[in-house]
């Protein structure tokens, strides 16, 4: 059976319930430039991974989900989203 090559998009963020520094301080940086009607800035990390083909689309999402879950974040602090796209 042949399948078609995907792409994951992994977004990872702080949990809300934690401080978040960095963005603090992108925030302080973007008020000072001028920058009007922000609420918050909150910093993340992007990861673009691409899968061979050789998965269905809920096994790539079942991989993706615990690629993301095991490796790219910190559970306790961190929370992930993902798409897929073929």
């Amino acid at each position: 059976m042949w399948f078609t090559p995907m792409k994951a998009y992994v977004y990872v963020s702080l949990k809300k319930s934690v401080l978040d520094p960095q963005g603090k301080t992108i925030q302080g940086a973007l008020k000072k430039m001028g920058f009007k009607g922000l609420e918050e800035v909150r910093q993340g990390k992007y990861f673009e991974l691409t899968l061979d083909g050789g998965l269905t689309r809920a096994e790539a999402e079942s991989e993706v989900a615990r690629i993301a879950r095991d490796v790219l974040t910190n559970p306790v602090i961190e929370e992930f989203r993902f798409s897929l796209e073929d």
